[in-house]
């Protein structure tokens, strides 16, 4: 007996929320078939701000990828847009002649963008702010333009003008009315936000009326012009005035249609076959442009598809949140009020904190926050609850954790929700549902609840309250740490904390043990891994456990940096950045023989030779009769050095010895992420020692050791540890305070971000004020790397490593 036919139209957040939640409760009722008119799958479109600003990646707010159309046997027609429905045959027709017949039918079409009817909207360079396309419509001139003009002061238009700024662009906003989101905020609060977004560099025009846009020869956008004649430049123009239920469709099939495509409360046109779900839809009179009462809609819509027939949809009270990062702002119900409510204020403009509450009666009907968000979604509970509020009007303002048990009101606050209390607005999840799925299907992460129960996996804004629940259920196995937060792969549902002890207390010496012990659903790893397991054993069990060659990123199995010609860069080791006319000869020697295309001297104060060919790496390295640069490495890098008290008159001490000395004692140190280490004369600090992992800068009386510093995309400056007085002490604290970094940090974790999240009075207490512990981690690391061999040695003697250079004969 063959499935009915189901048809979706659309394939954005509300379709697909309504085909999930149908396959939750009838999973093979249907045979379902998906058109999109867009070529990906669906994507989180709240995210796209995030996307603009250069936040996040298109792939990372993608919700269903075309995979997962796959495992559920959806049909998936991507690229095709519906232009025609025929009710009495019921068949959809796409653009390109694809049909298909339906038993039911769901439309969600969408909406459409309102383009202001001025001249010049056709120009090149106006865009609307709606999908994906958009998006890469304005990073393309964001590249190129320098002028942005975003025409609408709303939740969008903010957005867009935000993440255009992000990316370089000068930034006018223009909006017709007297303050920004006047839907959203009251006039005061409206002021703080632009005061905050205009110290991000956004330009503001309010109560401007676009007459014209103006263009070039080439067709191209150049300016717009206001009514009152003032011109402003433009390269790029962003409408984000509003949107229009996409009710094309529907209208020209016959169905009704009045500010929208009219449902009634189980989501059916005046065509019982016929379902609609999202911002096409009007339900009462009110077409919803939110994610959360589409949401709502999609599980109505999916009780009664799936012939439960009991669920009915009747309005949704909406809550907003601006999706600029550092910008806090919530808004929910009648926050503007009116001669029949009263109002609570709590203003401080100079802290940018602003707060108003709205009662009638004694029932909280409204509420306005910007600055401090936190309370939001408990204020937005007793708006939707209407309960009365009168025992706790003094403390209202206060937040919930002024209720009830003083100095445990944190514990309380999530301890005291009621299960039926809604977390997440955006997906409709709420407290009974998340601890239910904690507690029986063993969560212990946010990533985990997002995929079981979709809390958090919309605009992000309930994250920190999840993370509440989670702690409340769980203690302190919950996974909430930064790095902890996520398993180490997809291999294993263990974090890289819990492998590292494992492999410790259950004296782990190989990946296969370390995969059986903790039950790795892929026994062979993968490229994620493998790399962590293999440092955590070699670390762990120096001299035990075998460095496994395969289990190594391929610069680390070849000892050289792949160029993307597939050419390798051999950078031999200079002691301290101190060679001699040999050794510069040997240089000069290899690149006239192998022909090498380029010689460059590096910022690590090494000469770099690029384009070398992988069969000819051995003869390289034994023509050069220079030790390993670890140029590749997680590991060692370079111990930066300036000339020091033997020529620079400035110099305090002998630097450039005390830099030969760290460079030899810690030579073929394998560590988390890469290690950089300087060590400067004097306090004027040539060598750079302040933005390295480890900094040395001498004085008169000794020298100064700092950690924690890096120099790459963000630059950090290292954090004084502690002084020393001989070489002597300087080689052990530094190396001390190496040895607890190989101990404790996560795979890939920089000693930057390592500091930051186990503090610097934690590396005091173990390397500065323990001196037996100092000597212990010391000889810890003497004793790792008496193991070590220089790399390219090994494979100039060993033949069988040296063959892995040869090419294949075929």
């Amino acid at each position: 007996m063959s499935k009915p036919k189901l048809v979706m139209v659309g394939n954005g957040m509300a379709g697909v929320r309504t085909l999930e939640e149908l396959l939750k409760l009838a999973p093979d009722y249907y045979d379902i078939t998906v058109f999109g008119a867009e070529p990906w799958g669906n994507y989180n479109r709240i995210l796209l701000s995030p996307v603009l600003s250069g936040e996040q990646a298109f792939a990372d707010i993608m919700l269903n990828d075309e995979a997962w159309y796959a495992e559920h046997g959806i049909t998936l027609h991507l690229n095709k847009t519906i232009t025609g429905l025929d009710r009495a045959k019921r068949r959809v027709t796409a653009a390109d002649g694809t049909c298909a017949s339906y038993d039911r039918l769901l439309l969600a079409t969408g909406s459409n963008p309102f383009i202001l009817p001025v001249p010049g909207k056709d120009l090149l360079g106006v865009v609307s702010y709606r999908d994906n396309h958009d998006v890469n419509a304005m990073l393309a001139a964001a590249s190129t333009k320098k002028h942005a003009v975003v025409i609408g002061g709303g939740l969008l238009g903010l957005e867009a003008a935000n993440g255009l700024a992000a990316r370089g662009m000068n930034v006018t906003v223009v909006h017709l009315s007297e303050w920004l989101l006047e839907r959203q905020l009251d006039q005061a609060a409206a002021r703080l936000l632009q005061k905050s977004l205009e110290a991000r560099g956004l330009a503001f025009l309010l109560e401007k009326q676009t007459e014209a846009l103006l263009g070039n020869e080439a067709g191209e956008v150049r300016a717009i012009r206001f009514k009152d004649g003032h011109e402003v430049p433009a390269d790029l123009v962003v409408m984000a005035v509003g949107i229009r239920p996409n009710t094309q469709l529907a209208e020209a099939s016959g169905l009704y249609c009045h500010r929208g495509l009219v449902v009634n409360d189980t989501m059916q046109t005046f065509d019982p076959r016929v379902y609609a779900v999202g911002e096409c839809v009007s339900h009462r009179g009110i077409a919803y442009g939110l994610v959360a009462p589409l949401f709502e809609q999609a599980r109505v819509a999916a009780n009664h598809l799936a012939g439960l027939g009991i669920a009915r949809y009747q309005g949704s009270v909406t809550s907003t949140k601006l999706k600029v990062t550092g910008i806090d702002l919530f808004s929910a119900g009648d926050f503007m009020g009116d001669d029949s409510t009263e109002a609570i204020t709590l203003a401080d403009p100079v802290g940018g904190l602003y707060k108003k509450l709205v009662l009638k009666g004694d029932r909280l009907v409204g509420a306005c926050l910007y600055g401090d968000t936190a309370d939001g979604a408990w204020y937005f509970r007793l708006i939707r609850e209407g309960k009365p509020v009168h025992e706790i009007r003094d403390q209202l303002m206060f937040g919930e954790s002024s209720i009830g048990d003083v100095g445990h009101a944190g514990e309380s606050r999530i301890a005291g929700m009621p299960d039926s209390a809604e977390v997440c607005g955006c997906n409709g999840v709420c407290k009974g549902t998340i601890v239910k799925a904690i507690r029986e299907q063993g969560l212990f992460s946010v990533d985990e609840i997002k995929k079981q129960t979709k809390a958090a996996s919309s605009c992000g804004s309930c994250t920190g309250l999840v993370e509440q629940i989670l702690v409340n259920c769980v203690g302190g196995a919950a996974d909430v740490t930064p790095k902890g937060e996520k398993a180490i792969c997809a291999c294993s549902e263990h974090n890289h904390a819990f492998v590292r002890t494992a492999i410790r207390e259950q004296h782990l010496t190989s990946i296969s043990s370390v995969m059986t012990a903790l039950n790795w659903r892929n026994e062979d790893g993968c490229a994620t891994c493998r790399p962590a397991l293999n440092y955590y054993l070699i670390s762990s069990w120096p001299g035990e456990a075998r460095d496994d060659a395969q289990s190594r990123l391929v610069n680390e199995r070849v000892h050289a940096n792949i160029q993307k010609d597939g050419t390798y860069s051999v950078i031999p080791r200079m002691w301290g950045g101190v060679t001699n006319s040999s050794e510069l000869r040997r240089i000069a020697d290899v690149a006239d023989k192998y022909q090498v295309p380029m010689v460059k001297v590096t910022g690590g104060q090494r000469i770099d030779l690029l384009g070398i060919k992988k069969e000819d790496l051995p003869k390289v390295w034994e023509e050069l009769a220079m030790p390993s640069g670890h140029a590749y490495g997680k590991s060692l890098r370079t111990v930066k050095t300036c000339v020091g008290s033997e020529f620079c008159r400035f110099g305090t001490q002998n630097s450039t010895q005390m830099g030969i000395d760290l460079e030899k004692d810690l030579f073929g140190m394998w560590s988390p992420a890469k290690v950089k280490l300087a060590v400067s004369g004097c306090p004027r600090n040539c060598s750079e020692a302040g933005i390295k992992d480890v900094g040395i800068i001498a004085v008169d009386s000794g020298w100064e050791i700092y950690v924690g510093g890096n120099g790459g995309i963000k630059t950090e400056v290292a954090q004084f540890l502690v002084k020393v007085k001989t070489p002597g002490e300087v080689l052990e604290m530094c190396g001390a305070v190496l040895q607890l970094y190989r101990e404790q940090a996560f795979y890939l974790e920089r000693t930057v971000h390592y500091l930051h999240r186990v503090g610097l009075e934690l590396i005091r207490q173990r390397v500065v004020e323990d001196a037996a512990g100092r000597a212990e981690l010391y000889a810890r690391l003497r004793f790792a790397l008496s193991f070590e061999q220089d790399p390219w040695q090994e494979r100039i003697r060993d033949g069988a490593l040296r063959r892995e250079f040869e090419p294949l004969a075929l």
